[in-house]
């Protein structure tokens, strides 16, 4: 999710820091959490460990690894060790994430870390809840809430209980859901204390409060804002040299391209299709090449008929076609 410089009053719970200094707030983080939930799930929701901005490493340093925006575990009654739930609440307010593919991989990340190796009875993963707030319509049906379970596609009443949901809640949705829901997701997209309008948002409401006014809150906003900062002058200092570097070897391509061309206009017209064939070549060291040959050859049919023999996987065919041209 992108970030917009805010005061810490002037935030909402969609934005990602302040979600999750509530939701790690040791005083009122475990009740804000088990409160959203149990609204947005429409049922009870049991004692949870939270735990925010969770990075999941990759297997290996060359696989991408994910951070999880806010999780919370709910224990097996009666079973310290084992999970019964996991849930995975994700605020998002940025457009244009293929976001059925962007879960089914945060999904695969979470479900391996919850066995063992060697565990052979599957039935102690725990249910797992993939839970997406946005402030747009992903599926674009105007729904509120969007659920989406792995089904039998010839049988529709078959029951494939693999303990996977992922929910799509959209705060501007009208179909389905609930009023209650809608008033929790208006209130998450803008947290004033007018939009605090039944006892599920006032009780936000008020752990929300408590968290603003924490100078410990503030004072994490300052060194998070750094941090942002010195990202983004990274990644502006990072795109810089790409482009630069970019323009550098297109002006070394086009360049070389120019002394093959000058070498063989010697020799008469150049056929429009082996400019274009040369144009298309990203390789310089292929071009370097071609080069040399230019300053080899005594024809422009020569020329092409070394390029066919010498580079017909790497030079795109249409510079090989050949035409006959007088000296």
């Amino acid at each position: 999710m992108g970030y917009t410089k805010k005061t810490i009053e002037e935030m909402d719970c969609m934005d990602d820091f302040f979600m999750n200094a509530v939701a790690e707030d040791p005083e009122v983080g475990e009740a804000f959490c088990r409160r959203l939930l149990s609204v947005l799930l429409r049922r009870d929701v049991g004692k949870i460990r939270v735990r925010v901005q969770h990075a999941l490493q990759g297997e290996t340093p060359e696989r991408k690894g994910i951070r999880l925006d806010v999780e919370a575990e709910e224990p097996a009654e009666g079973e310290e060790n084992r999970l019964e739930r996991v849930y995975d609440i994700e605020p998002h307010l940025r457009n244009g994430v293929d976001l059925p593919r962007h879960n089914r991989f945060y999904q695969a990340r979470i479900d391996s870390r919850h066995l063992e190796r060697g565990t052979k009875d599957y039935s102690r993963l725990p249910d797992l809840y993939v839970i997406t707030i946005l402030n747009f319509d992903p599926f674009g049906y105007g729904r509120m809430m969007y659920t989406i379970e792995n089904r039998c596609v010839e049988e529709g009443d078959l029951e494939y209980p693999d303990g996977l949901q992922f929910l799509y809640f959209y705060a501007g949705g009208k179909k389905g859901g609930s009023e209650e829901i809608g008033t929790l997701l208006r209130y998450l997209l803008n947290s004033r204390e007018e939009n605090a309008v039944d006892d599920a948002t006032r009780e936000l409401h008020g752990y929300v409060s408590r968290v603003k006014v924490k100078p410990e809150v503030k004072d994490r906003l300052m060194d998070f804002e750094e941090y942002v900062w010195m990202l983004k002058r990274e990644t502006e200092k990072e795109t810089a040299e790409r482009v630069e570097k970019e323009t550098a070897e297109r002006v070394m391509r086009e360049n070389t391209v120019e002394n093959i061309l000058e070498l063989l206009e010697d020799y008469g017209e150049i056929p429009e299709d082996l400019r274009q064939g040369l144009a298309q070549i990203r390789d310089i060291d292929l071009l370097k090449r071609c080069l040399k040959f230019a300053g080899k050859v005594d024809s422009i049919e020569e020329y092409v008929v070394r390029c066919k023999e010498l580079f017909s996987r790497e030079l795109p065919q249409s510079a090989l076609k050949g035409k006959n041209n007088s000296h």
